[in-house]
């Protein structure tokens, strides 16, 4: 018999019955989060609106942090998501606005600002940023594979950052302009960095 809690056991995805209870929980959560806020968010009131009990909530998502993490990473379809390609510049800016559309989510707006909000003080919501924030610098790099470009940690902060520092502190629009504005200096940034490494290169030879 096992040992591991109730509320602890991960419940099997592969069962359509299992599914489609939380695919019921996700819906209703990205309902109620920008109505009540991730503090209001209680599994209680979130196992009355989905009627079912808060084990079972439990039993999909262990802490807050990590249905937020799935609130972000199974956000809406709100634009075509980049294809893979040889132009870096078309796929940086198709990835940027794919971004900025998915931020533009009030839900998963709010569930970003939560986990970002709470990282330095629960290891829940640390580890659920550094999730995020691996799984979306992967995708990319997937995207930029046919361009024989692999971006490492301080170049992906250095694309995104600009993109979500205008959304979520400045509370501005992200423009289309803007967003090219940002891949123009992003790229002039990785031509210097790659120039200098070619030149690091040679005077090592």
């Amino acid at each position: 018999m096992s040992s591991t809690p109730v509320h602890r056991r991960r419940p099997a995805l592969s069962n359509p019955r299992v599914q489609r209870t939380r695919a019921r929980i996700m819906a209703i959560a990205r309902e109620l989060l920008p109505e009540v806020g991730p503090t209001g968010l209680s599994y209680a009131l979130l196992a009355e609106r989905a009627e079912v009990t808060r084990q079972t909530v439990y039993r999909h998502w262990p802490s807050r942090a990590a249905l937020l993490l799935d609130l972000i990473l199974e956000g809406p379809d709100l634009g075509d998501y980049p294809e893979p390609g040889s132009d870096v510049r078309v796929v940086a800016t198709a990835w940027l606005k794919s971004l900025r559309n998915g931020t533009s989510d009030p839900a998963t707006r709010s569930a970003v600002l939560a986990v970002t909000a709470h990282a330095d003080h629960d290891s829940d919501s640390a580890q659920a940023l550094a999730r995020l924030i691996q799984d979306r610098r992967a995708a990319l790099n997937v995207l930029l594979e046919p361009a024989g470009v692999h971006v490492d940690d301080d170049e992906f902060t250095l694309l995104y950052g600009p993109v979500l520092a205008r959304l979520l502190i400045d509370r501005e629009q992200v423009t289309d302009a803007f967003v090219n504005v940002v891949v123009t200096q992003w790229l002039a940034l990785l031509d210097r960095a790659g120039a200098a490494s070619r030149s690091h290169a040679a005077a090592g030879s």
